[in-house]
């Protein structure tokens, strides 16, 4: 549970921090993402999640 909290905290510094120094880039970003279909966007969500399972899965093997 205590790494589950951690990598959830790290998130949130990670997002601050890309907040803090690039807000225009984000929000530019954000804008382009709201035109990409929907489909889209739950395929890179579903790839960037399972990538994330691979990694962590070869750190903790």
């Amino acid at each position: 549970m205590t790494d589950l909290l951690t990598g959830l905290a790290l998130v949130f510094v990670i997002e601050g921090l890309i907040l803090a120094i690039f807000p225009d880039r984000l929000r530019w970003l954000l804008e382009r993402m709201a035109e990409v279909p929907p489909e889209a966007l739950r395929v890179a969500g579903l790839v960037s999640a399972a990538g994330g399972v691979f990694v962590v899965w070869l750190l903790r093997g």
